[in-house]
């Protein structure tokens, strides 16, 4: 599962589980994370989205990171139509 959790600071964090969802959340928030939430708790779980294999997870993960954070905002509302607009390089047809 890939999930975004929001940072006290309003930052995104992006990230994987194998596990219960609820149980990494609260890892994070309990400061067993030494990672970029350790200093930015409490956190907030705002996206999850299931997969199949790990590996899917994985690459969900590594494209999302690389999004910016309008494209993450765009996808935690669930406002999926939107999403290839914030692509880098797209141009609206004319």
């Amino acid at each position: 599962m890939v999930y975004i959790v929001r940072c006290s600071d309003n930052s995104y964090c992006v990230g994987i589980t194998r596990g219960a969802l609820d149980d990494r959340v609260a890892q994070r928030n309990a400061g067993n994370c030494d990672d970029y939430t350790a200093r930015r708790r409490p956190v907030i779980l705002v996206f999850a989205q299931e997969s199949e294999r790990i590996t899917d997870a994985i690459a969900a993960e590594r494209q999302i990171k690389g999004w910016s954070r309008a494209k993450k905002e765009t996808l935690i509302c669930g406002d999926y139509e939107a999403l290839p607009k914030l692509a880098r390089g797209w141009k609206k047809a004319k």
